[in-house]
């Protein structure tokens, strides 16, 4: 091995520690394995805190209607029918025995007046199923998976960020980090490895995400030669901060719509009622009579027997119609739309939305128990990712795992609010589960090649060793704005094509870039390495956007602006690196007929 790096030996290495990586770890820690955990940032700043609204499971508390196989037939509605539906049917059954879990290790959800866990409504769930707390539910998840992880033995390197996933004879072998901080190398070899890295939405310069999500963790499993799905889906979040400028993109949680919150345009026009697809006409409110019935029943803790409000739409069709609206000339004074909740008790408002209360306090100097907010689209989450087998959450590659945002096939074209919480505990027990079981029945770790090694120290170390190039963070930058302006909520061929040659000369630039010659606390030179990763990330997407012609969930072309019933339900793309990125379409396995029974029939769009 190289005397320049640190040598670690562990039987599962867990690469991201959000909610998926934990789950992951304390499962595969309790299997007996050797468990390193590394992650990007500090403990406890995964991008989990963010999911503020609640995590969705079919518990039936708040109303007794609701089961598995309803959350089943909202998930595949929802994601547009191009869902993995064997993942959909393991997620909508097994997360409410995840949530009791989480509440055995000491979560603390807000409660019903029986005691029983409580649940909230969010857009494209029949029933109230959010368990939550407050406006906070991502951070309580995260404290009691970290509660619960830390005294199950496993190694944690923090503030690390893995460069390279390492093959020996086609099977997983090791990966190759480097400390953000001092700027030392390390290997790690390893048995089985799981992927729970989150997302990529700062690819595009209005977004919800942290600085974290530059989409290493797809590119280290596209690099490696893993399949990757569903790419040109994106959610853009329909309602993030647009004012000040400072804090565009952060989120606005869906609980608010949850809790009765209505979206206005500049006219004062509540204007979702204009935008309800056919396809969900009979579940919706037509009127705002109606739908102040339904929100009343709510507030007094009625069971819903009335129609839904419209902004409680999925996410998809919520972000177009306020960009519709902005597009003729009735957008918000920032260019968004308004959404308002003072109408309901001030006191309710603070305890119910007591984060969405501050933080429009503290950073827009605005009271939402008195006044509207301003909302826009902002990018949120990757429907897309690294193809996983739905039983065991194993990647195309040998003795490699991948869990949560980073993996694909649970949501199809559109994820459902609240999904994704659950997404991370169900399949973040599989992953660590499985990792652990095939880890312990390998007897010894593949050697890793040497010039493998060779080959990623001197790319890692590259940058510091050039002199005269542009700053990385302004590469960075354009790439971002062209992302927004290209590949942003509406798409066009022309504009994809424009966006696919501006990231090869993005990628020539950034091969250039000068951060400067220190290893310590160097954030340019970190930001010289992500470039990488962003770029094919960004032409990911590009690339999958181009070749779907068609608008369905997550991904709108304005030259296709509607859905091809011909491949409805049927055709998801795969990305796989060869001499270039290559990309092809397939199908998964036909739907098990009693599934397909619980889905809407007239929906499915099937030929005769």
């Amino acid at each position: 091995m190289s005397e320049d790096c640190i040598i670690h030996e562990h039987d599962v290495v867990i690469i991201g520690a959000g909610g998926a990586g934990l789950r992951a770890a304390i499962e595969a820690s309790k299997s007996g394995a050797s468990v390193a955990m590394i992650c990007k940032s500090m403990l406890g700043k995964a991008h989990t805190v963010m999911a503020e609204g609640g995590a969705a499971a079919a518990l039936g508390n708040k109303d007794p209607r609701d089961n598995w196989q309803t959350h089943f037939r909202d998930t595949m509605k929802g994601g547009k029918y191009l869902n993995d539906w064997r993942m959909a049917k393991i997620h909508a059954q097994q997360a409410p025995d995840r949530i009791r879990e989480l509440e055995t290790w000491g979560a603390i959800f807000d409660r019903t007046e029986k005691g029983l866990t409580n649940q909230r409504n969010f857009g494209g769930h029949t029933y109230p199923r959010l368990a939550h707390i407050g406006d906070a539910t991502g951070l309580e998840l995260i404290r009691t998976l970290q509660e619960k992880g830390v005294h199950m033995g496993m190694d944690v390197y923090m503030e690390y960020t893995v460069r390279r996933l390492f093959k020996t004879d086609g099977k997983i072998s090791g990966c190759f980090a480097y400390n953000r901080n001092d700027g030392k190398l390390h290997i790690f070899k390893a048995k089985t490895i799981v992927i729970a890295t989150g997302g990529i939405t700062r690819c595009w310069a209005v977004c919800s995400g942290s600085w974290e999500y530059t989409g290493e963790g797809h590119a280290l499993a596209y690099w490696a030669g893993a399949e990757m799905g569903d790419m040109e889906f994106v959610q853009f979040h329909p309602t993030g901060m647009i004012w000040p400028p400072s804090v565009k993109g952060i989120l606005v949680t869906e609980g608010v719509r949850g809790e009765g919150g209505v979206l206005q345009n500049s006219e004062g026009k509540r204007f979702m009622f204009d935008y309800v697809p056919d396809m969900y006409k009979d579940e919706f409110a037509d009127t705002e009579e109606e739908a102040l019935e339904w929100v009343t029943e709510i507030v007094e803790g009625k069971l819903a027997t009335v129609r839904r409000p419209p902004e409680l739409l999925t996410r998809d069709v919520v972000a177009k119609a306020i960009n519709s609206e902005k597009d003729a000339g009735r957008a918000s004074t920032h260019g968004g739309a308004y959404l308002d909740i003072s109408w309901r008790d001030p006191d309710q408002v603070k305890k119910k939305l007591p984060g969405m209360y501050h933080q429009f306090k503290e950073l827009a100097a605005v009271d939402i128990t008195v006044e509207r907010m301003e909302v826009g689209p902002t990018a949120h989450y990757v429907m897309g990712g690294i193809k996983v087998n739905p039983e065991t959450q194993e990647t195309t590659i040998s003795r490699m795992f991948a869990a949560g945002e980073a993996a694909t096939g649970l949501h199809g074209a559109n994820r459902l609010g609240g999904n994704s919480l659950s997404d991370l505990i169900v399949f973040g027990k599989i992953a660590g589960e499985q990792a652990a079981s095939m880890a312990l029945e390998i007897k010894e770790f593949l050697p890793i090649n040497q010039s493998d090694i060779d080959e990623v120290v001197a790319e890692t170390l590259a940058p510091l060793g050039r002199e005269g190039g542009e700053n990385p963070a302004k590469v960075v930058e354009d790439l971002r704005e062209m992302m927004q302006n290209k590949v942003g909520i509406i798409r066009t061929e022309k504009l994809l094509k424009e966006a696919l040659n501006d990231l090869d000369k993005l990628e020539i630039r950034s091969q250039s870039t000068s951060p400067g010659t220190s290893k310590i606390y160097n954030p340019g030179w970190h930001q010289a390495l992500e470039i990488s990763a962003m770029v094919d990330v960004s032409r990911m997407c590009a690339l999958a956007a181009l070749h779907r012609e068609e608008s369905r969930g997550g991904h709108t072309r304005d030259d296709f602006p509607v859905p091809d019933y011909k491949y409805w339900g049927k055709i998801n793309s795969v990305i796989t690196k060869k001499d270039v990125m290559a990309i092809e379409h397939r199908s998964y396995p036909p739907i098990d007929d009693e599934l397909k029974k619980l889905l809407d029939i007239e929906d499915l769009h099937e030929e005769e």
